[in-house]
Protein backbone atom coordinates (compact mmCIF):
# COMPACT_ATOMS: atom_id res chain seq x y z
CA UNK A 1 0.00 0.00 0.00
CA UNK A 2 1.45 3.41 -0.97
CA UNK A 3 1.57 6.44 1.32
CA UNK A 4 -1.37 8.11 -0.40
CA UNK A 5 -3.59 5.08 0.07
CA UNK A 6 -2.43 4.66 3.65
CA UNK A 7 -3.27 8.27 4.36
CA UNK A 8 -6.74 7.81 2.90
CA UNK A 9 -7.32 4.74 5.07
CA UNK A 10 -6.13 6.60 8.17
CA UNK A 11 -8.38 9.57 7.39
CA UNK A 12 -11.37 7.30 6.84
CA UNK A 13 -10.66 5.56 10.14
CA UNK A 14 -10.53 8.86 12.01
CA UNK A 15 -13.79 9.98 10.43
CA UNK A 16 -15.38 6.68 11.38
CA UNK A 17 -14.21 7.01 14.95
CA UNK A 18 -15.46 10.58 15.06
CA UNK A 19 -18.90 9.53 13.83
CA UNK A 20 -18.98 6.69 16.37
CA UNK A 21 -18.16 9.08 19.22
CA UNK A 22 -20.79 11.55 18.02
CA UNK A 23 -23.48 8.86 17.90
CA UNK A 24 -22.47 7.62 21.34
CA UNK A 25 -22.57 11.09 22.84
CA UNK A 26 -25.88 11.91 21.16
CA UNK A 27 -27.27 8.94 23.06
CA UNK A 28 -26.01 10.41 26.37
CA UNK A 29 -29.09 11.44 28.38
CA UNK A 30 -29.68 15.03 29.37
CA UNK A 31 -32.49 17.09 30.87
CA UNK A 32 -35.70 17.16 28.86
CA UNK A 33 -36.87 20.60 27.82
CA UNK A 34 -39.76 22.01 25.83
CA UNK A 35 -39.02 24.33 22.93
CA UNK A 36 -41.33 27.34 23.13
CA UNK A 37 -39.91 29.43 20.26
CA UNK A 38 -37.37 28.40 17.62
CA UNK A 39 -35.58 30.50 15.00
CA UNK A 40 -32.68 28.63 13.43
CA UNK A 41 -29.99 28.26 16.08
CA UNK A 42 -31.87 30.44 18.59
CA UNK A 43 -34.53 29.13 20.93
CA UNK A 44 -36.59 29.87 24.01
CA UNK A 45 -36.91 26.74 26.15
CA UNK A 46 -38.72 25.60 29.26
CA UNK A 47 -36.62 23.35 31.52
CA UNK A 48 -38.00 21.24 34.36
CA UNK A 49 -36.49 21.19 37.83
CA UNK A 50 -33.21 19.28 37.82
CA UNK A 51 -30.48 18.27 40.25
CA UNK A 52 -26.86 19.08 39.49
CA UNK A 53 -23.48 18.37 41.03
CA UNK A 54 -21.32 21.46 41.06
CA UNK A 55 -17.81 22.55 41.91
CA UNK A 56 -16.18 25.98 41.86
CA UNK A 57 -12.75 26.46 40.29
CA UNK A 58 -10.68 29.61 39.93
CA UNK A 59 -8.49 30.55 37.01
CA UNK A 60 -9.01 31.13 33.27
CA UNK A 61 -12.26 29.76 31.86
CA UNK A 62 -10.85 26.88 29.80
CA UNK A 63 -8.53 25.67 32.53
CA UNK A 64 -11.31 25.98 35.10
CA UNK A 65 -13.64 23.96 32.87
CA UNK A 66 -11.07 21.18 32.51
CA UNK A 67 -10.36 21.07 36.25
CA UNK A 68 -14.04 21.25 37.15
CA UNK A 69 -14.80 18.44 34.72
CA UNK A 70 -12.09 16.28 36.31
CA UNK A 71 -13.44 16.86 39.83
CA UNK A 72 -17.03 16.07 38.84
CA UNK A 73 -16.03 13.09 36.69
CA UNK A 74 -14.17 11.63 39.69
CA UNK A 75 -17.46 11.87 41.61
CA UNK A 76 -19.55 10.39 38.79
CA UNK A 77 -17.14 7.52 38.13
CA UNK A 78 -16.57 6.70 41.83
CA UNK A 79 -12.92 7.73 41.91
CA UNK A 80 -13.32 10.21 44.77
CA UNK A 81 -15.92 8.23 46.73
CA UNK A 82 -16.90 4.63 47.42
CA UNK A 83 -19.75 2.91 45.61
CA UNK A 84 -20.91 2.35 42.08
CA UNK A 85 -20.41 4.57 39.06
CA UNK A 86 -23.19 6.87 37.90
CA UNK A 87 -24.07 7.25 34.21
CA UNK A 88 -22.67 10.26 32.40
CA UNK A 89 -25.08 12.94 31.21
CA UNK A 90 -24.88 15.98 28.96
CA UNK A 91 -24.29 18.86 28.81
CA UNK A 92 -21.51 20.07 31.08
CA UNK A 93 -22.51 23.52 32.35
CA UNK A 94 -20.25 26.43 33.24
CA UNK A 95 -20.96 29.93 34.51
CA UNK A 96 -19.09 32.74 36.19
CA UNK A 97 -20.78 32.62 39.58
CA UNK A 98 -24.28 33.17 38.22
CA UNK A 99 -26.44 33.98 41.29
CA UNK A 100 -29.66 33.03 39.48
CA UNK A 101 -28.40 29.56 38.62
CA UNK A 102 -28.97 28.21 42.14
CA UNK A 103 -31.96 27.89 44.42
CA UNK A 104 -31.43 29.49 46.84
CA UNK A 105 -29.12 31.93 45.00
CA UNK A 106 -25.44 31.54 45.83
CA UNK A 107 -23.14 34.47 45.21
CA UNK A 108 -20.47 34.43 47.85
CA UNK A 109 -16.71 34.97 47.92
CA UNK A 110 -16.10 31.36 46.91
CA UNK A 111 -18.13 31.69 43.70
CA UNK A 112 -17.47 35.32 42.83
CA UNK A 113 -14.36 35.55 40.68
CA UNK A 114 -14.40 31.81 39.98
CA UNK A 115 -16.08 29.46 37.53
CA UNK A 116 -18.87 27.12 38.53
CA UNK A 117 -18.89 23.81 36.63
CA UNK A 118 -21.89 21.48 36.77
CA UNK A 119 -22.98 18.00 35.75
CA UNK A 120 -26.70 17.28 35.44
CA UNK A 121 -27.46 14.30 37.65
CA UNK A 122 -29.12 11.24 36.07
CA UNK A 123 -32.74 10.61 36.94
CA UNK A 124 -33.83 7.53 38.82
CA UNK A 125 -30.58 7.03 40.74
CA UNK A 126 -29.78 7.29 44.43
CA UNK A 127 -27.01 9.86 44.50
CA UNK A 128 -24.08 9.08 46.81
CA UNK A 129 -22.72 11.64 49.21
CA UNK A 130 -20.33 13.87 47.27
CA UNK A 131 -16.74 14.47 48.39
CA UNK A 132 -15.45 17.79 49.69
CA UNK A 133 -15.54 20.39 46.94
CA UNK A 134 -18.63 18.93 45.22
CA UNK A 135 -22.16 20.03 46.12
CA UNK A 136 -25.53 18.67 45.03
CA UNK A 137 -27.97 21.46 44.13
CA UNK A 138 -31.67 21.40 43.21
CA UNK A 139 -32.42 23.85 40.41
CA UNK A 140 -36.03 24.99 39.93
CA UNK A 141 -37.86 24.88 36.63
CA UNK A 142 -37.03 27.86 34.42
CA UNK A 143 -37.25 29.43 30.99
CA UNK A 144 -34.03 30.17 29.13
CA UNK A 145 -32.92 31.60 25.84
CA UNK A 146 -30.40 29.42 24.01
CA UNK A 147 -27.97 30.08 21.16
CA UNK A 148 -26.36 27.00 19.63
CA UNK A 149 -23.16 26.90 17.59
CA UNK A 150 -20.79 24.18 16.43
CA UNK A 151 -17.02 24.05 16.52
CA UNK A 152 -14.48 25.04 19.13
CA UNK A 153 -15.90 27.13 21.97
CA UNK A 154 -13.40 29.98 21.93
CA UNK A 155 -14.21 32.95 24.15
CA UNK A 156 -14.89 35.21 21.17
CA UNK A 157 -17.38 32.73 19.73
CA UNK A 158 -19.16 32.43 23.08
CA UNK A 159 -19.36 36.22 23.26
CA UNK A 160 -20.67 36.47 19.70
CA UNK A 161 -23.37 33.87 20.46
CA UNK A 162 -24.34 35.75 23.61
CA UNK A 163 -24.61 39.06 21.74
CA UNK A 164 -26.72 37.45 19.02
CA UNK A 165 -28.99 35.82 21.60
CA UNK A 166 -29.49 39.00 23.63
CA UNK A 167 -30.44 40.95 20.51
CA UNK A 168 -32.87 38.24 19.37
CA UNK A 169 -34.51 38.00 22.80
CA UNK A 170 -34.93 41.78 22.94
CA UNK A 171 -36.65 41.75 19.55
CA UNK A 172 -39.05 39.12 20.91
CA UNK A 173 -39.86 41.21 23.95
CA UNK A 174 -38.06 38.85 26.32
CA UNK A 175 -35.99 40.13 29.23
CA UNK A 176 -33.12 38.07 30.56
CA UNK A 177 -32.10 37.97 34.18
CA UNK A 178 -29.30 40.47 34.82
CA UNK A 179 -26.53 37.95 35.32
CA UNK A 180 -23.70 36.25 33.50
CA UNK A 181 -24.60 33.66 30.83
CA UNK A 182 -24.34 29.94 31.34
CA UNK A 183 -22.38 27.85 28.85
CA UNK A 184 -23.36 24.32 27.85
CA UNK A 185 -20.87 21.90 26.28
CA UNK A 186 -22.18 18.64 24.84
CA UNK A 187 -19.10 16.83 23.57
CA UNK A 188 -15.76 15.46 24.75
CA UNK A 189 -12.43 16.56 23.23
CA UNK A 190 -12.45 13.30 21.26
CA UNK A 191 -15.15 14.74 18.99
CA UNK A 192 -13.77 16.56 15.91
CA UNK A 193 -14.29 20.33 16.41
CA UNK A 194 -16.75 20.79 13.50
CA UNK A 195 -19.07 18.23 15.13
CA UNK A 196 -19.06 19.73 18.64
CA UNK A 197 -22.21 21.36 19.96
CA UNK A 198 -21.99 24.36 22.28
CA UNK A 199 -24.65 26.67 23.68
CA UNK A 200 -24.99 29.98 25.47
CA UNK A 201 -27.95 30.05 27.87
CA UNK A 202 -29.63 33.10 29.40
CA UNK A 203 -32.18 32.76 32.19
CA UNK A 204 -35.38 34.66 31.40
CA UNK A 205 -37.62 36.65 33.72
Amino acid sequence: MNWKAAGAVAAATLVGLGVAYVLQEKATPGPDYRTLVSDGDLQIRSYPAIKVAETVVSGPRKEALAEGFRILADYIFAKSRPGEKLPMTAPVLQDAGNPMASDPPRFDDEVEGGWRVRFVMPEGHDLPEPPEGVTLIDLPSRRVGAATFHGTAHDDRLQAAEDRLRGWLARHGEESVKCEPEYAFYNSPMIPPPLRRNEVLLALI
